[in-house]
């Protein structure tokens, strides 16, 4: 069984064992279940969080890059609006036809 050593501020510490003497635990006790629910997939709130942290513990899942900003909806309107104004293919196709 693996031991480690962890700084934190007495603040911290505090409130860890209040927190364990409020669920009658030991520190130690307290601070092991809150580890494993932290990692262990069977935690995690649905189908989906469970299926991420598994392809998370095997390495196959990739991070997130920069969320997508979504246009203007104006924006989007008027370039809409400015794309009806122009020539239509079918008028182009027939000029080149004739």
């Amino acid at each position: 069984m693996a031991q480690v050593t962890w700084r934190l501020s007495d603040e911290l510490m505090d409130r860890v064992r209040h927190a364990a003497a409020t669920q009658q635990r030991s520190v130690n006790d307290y601070l092991t279940k809150l580890a494993e629910a932290a990692t262990d997939p069977d935690f995690a709130e649905d189908e989906a969080a469970r299926t991420r942290e598994r392809l998370a513990r095997a390495g196959l899942l990739i991070a997130p890059g920069t969320p997508r900003v979504r246009p203007d909806p104006l924006v989007v309107a008027a370039a809409r609006a400015a794309a009806g104004r122009g020539t239509q293919l079918s008028e182009l196709v027939a000029d080149a036809r004739g």
